[in-house]
This record gives C-alpha cells, sequence and structure tokens, in this order.
C-alpha cells in the first residue's frame, strides 16, 4: 500500500474559508490549493465543504463542521520564528480581532486554533545544558505570554536584565 500523504485536517464549526484565508495571508511559501462549496446536505448550501491549502509548505485540509466541532489545546500549529520581528508580527496578527494571548508562547487566534510561536533556538536554550543555564531559560519563559528571544537568550547566559543592550 501507498500512501500519497498524510495532512492535518482543521474541522472548523464554521468560517473555515475566513480562518484559512487569514493563514494563507500571514506565512510564505503559502496558498490555498482548492476549495469546495457544499450543494447541501450535511453543511448549508455554498459553505465551505472541504479545502486543501498549503502553510509555508505543509499541507492542510479543512471544512467547516458544524457547532458540535470545536479545537482544543491538546492540538497546536507551531510557528518557528528566526527573529523577534516575525515573533511580534505573528503573535499580533493571531491574537488580533479577538484572539487570546497565553502563557510561554501560546495562544489562540480569532477561530480558537491554538498555536506556539517560539523562537527556533527555544529547543537549544531549554535542553543544550553545556551552552548555558536551561533552568534560568525555563524559567524565564514560564513567566512570558509572547516569547523575547532577548530575554531568554539573556536567562541562558546568565546576563542580568538590562545588560548587553
Amino acid at each position: 500500500m501507498t500512501i500519497r500523504s498524510i495532512r492535518p485536517c482543521l474541522t472548523f464549526a464554521e468560517r473555515a474559508e475566513e480562518a484559512i484565508d487569514f493563514y494563507v495571508s500571514l506565512f510564505e511559501n503559502s496558498r490555498v490549493i482548492d476549495k469546495v462549496r457544499s450543494e447541501g446536505g450535511p453543511v448549508p448550501k455554498g459553505q465551505l465543504l472541504h479545502a486543501t491549502f498549503v502553510l509555508d509548505g505543509q499541507e492542510y485540509t479543512a471544512i467547516d463542521g458544524g457547532p458540535s466541532f470545536n479545537f482544543t489545546d491538546g492540538f497546536s500549529l507551531v510557528a518557528s520564528c528566526e527573529t523577534q520581528a516575525e515573533i511580534d508580527r505573528l503573535w499580533g496578527a493571531l491574537t488580533s480581532a479577538g484572539g487570546e494571548p497565553g502563557r510561554c508562547g501560546w495562544l489562540k487566534d480569532r477561530f480558537g486554533v491554538s498555536w506556539q510561536v517560539i523562537p527556533i533556538q527555544l529547543g537549544e536554550l531549554l535542553t543544550n545544558h553545556e551552552g548555558g543555564d536551561t533552568q534560568a531559560a525555563m524559567e524565564a519563559m514560564l513567566k512570558m505570554n509572547k516569547l523575547d528571544i532577548a530575554a531568554l537568550e539573556r536567562a541562558y547566559r546568565g546576563t542580568p536584565a538590562g545588560a548587553g543592550r
């Protein structure tokens, strides 16, 4: 048996099309592949029945499933960012218009989808005991909502806040 692909399917109660268009606008290397509208049946006529889209090279499927579908924090999308400016941009966009900031880089967007907006170096700062103080980096992260790369790196290096600016 050959499997063509495995991809996440986001099932929205409603507004899947709005969410897809918003997500595609935020990330490079992103596009809508197709959208199929309902002719009636389980989803009202004209509403999005199924869509395939790509976010930063990863393919996803989305549908409007009706009011019995809700997202949980058990599933999140992780955006690994190279710069603080990128973290700030995504955090601002994803928490706008009804999104909710969370702790440690987590947030919920206005559609109820959980995201982790993190710096690419977070794994190193939290696990490389040889290079610095991972516990201090973890403690710093636990106090943050939106992650601050410079503050995490200062904690990791044992540099007091305000030093090295």
